[in-house]
C-alpha cells in the first residue's frame, strides 16, 4: 500500500511538472478573464430577468388598479340606485382585487431589493473584472518581455559560447604557429653553426671533402701569396728561387 501511495505521489509530481512547462500564464490569465466575464454576463442577465419581472408586475398591478377603480364608481352608481346589493358585490370585488394588489406589490418590493442587490454585485464585480483585465495586460506584457529577454539572452550565451570555441581555435592555431616558427628558427640555427647538415643540396660524401681540400688549397695558395709579397717566404721557397736563378 505504502508502494502504491509513493508511486502515485511520483506521478503526480512529474505530471505536475510537465504542466508546469505546458502551462502558458497568459493563456491562464485569458481564460479566467472569459470566465470572470461570463459570471458578469450571467449577472447582467439576472438583473435583466429581475426588472423584466417587476415590469410585468407593475403593468398587472396597474390593470388591478383601474379594475378597482372602476369597481369603485359602479359601487357608488349602485349605491345611488338604492342597489345596495349590487354595491356589496363590487365593493366585494374590489376588496379582492385590492388584496391581490397588496400581493404583487409584495412581490415588486422582493424584486426590487434582487435588483438592488444584483445591480451592486454587478457594480462590484465589474470593477473587479477590469482590475483583473489591467492587472492581466500588465503581467502578460511582463511576461512577454521576460520570455523575449530569455530567448535573448539564451542566443546571447550560445553566441558566446560559439565564439569561445572560435577563440580557443584561434589560439590553438597561433600557439602552433608559434611553435613551427621557433623550430624553424632553432634549425637555422643549428645549421648555421654546422650542427646539422644542409640536406637540401644534392652533394654526397666525396663531393663534400672535395670542397674542403680544394678551399684548404685555396687557402695555402692565397697564404703564401701573402708571405712573398711581404718577404717572408720560407728559405725552401728563397733556395728553390736561387737555383732557378743559376
Amino acid at each position: 500500500m505504502g508502494l502504491l501511495t509513493r508511486m502515485e505521489t511520483v506521478f503526480k509530481s512529474k505530471m505536475n511538472k510537465v504542466l508546469n512547462k505546458m502551462e502558458d500564464p497568459r493563456e491562464t490569465l485569458d481564460y479566467s478573464y472569459e470566465k470572470q466575464l461570463e459570471l458578469l454576463q450571467n449577472v447582467k442577465r439576472g438583473v435583466a430577468e429581475v426588472t423584466t419581472s417587476k415590469k410585468r408586475l407593475q403593468l398587472q398591478r396597474a390593470k388591478l388598479i383601474q379594475s378597482n377603480e372602476k369597481l369603485e364608481k359602479q359601487a357608488r352608481d349602485a349605491v345611488a340606485a338604492d342597489r345596495e346589493d349590487l354595491a356589496r358585490l363590487a365593493l366585494e370585488r374590489k376588496a379582492a382585487l385590492q388584496q391581490q394588489v397588496d400581493g404583487i406589490d409584495r412581490e415588486i418590493a422582493e424584486l426590487e431589493k434582487q435588483e438592488e442587490k444584483l445591480i451592486a454585485s454587478e457594480k462590484r464585480l465589474s470593477t473587479k473584472v477590469e482590475i483583473f483585465r489591467t492587472k492581466k495586460e500588465s503581467i502578460k506584457a511582463q511576461y512577454s518581455a521576460a520570455e523575449a529577454q530569455v530567448k535573448i539572452n539564451e542566443s546571447v550565451t550560445g553566441i558566446s559560447e560559439e565564439m569561445a570555441d572560435v577563440g580557443l581555435a584561434l589560439e590553438r592555431a597561433e600557439n602552433k604557429t608559434e611553435e613551427m616558427k621557433a623550430r624553424a628558427e632553432a634549425i637555422d640555427e643549428l645549421m648555421e653553426a654546422g650542427t646539422l647538415e644542409d640536406l637540401t643540396g644534392n652533394r654526397d660524401d666525396i663531393e663534400r671533402e672535395l670542397a674542403k681540400i680544394s678551399a684548404q688549397t685555396n687557402v695555402e695558395s692565397e697564404l703564401a701569396k701573402l708571405k712573398a709579397e711581404a718577404g717572408k717566404g720560407s728559405e725552401k721557397e728563397k733556395t728553390g728561387e736561387e737555383k732557378k736563378e743559376v
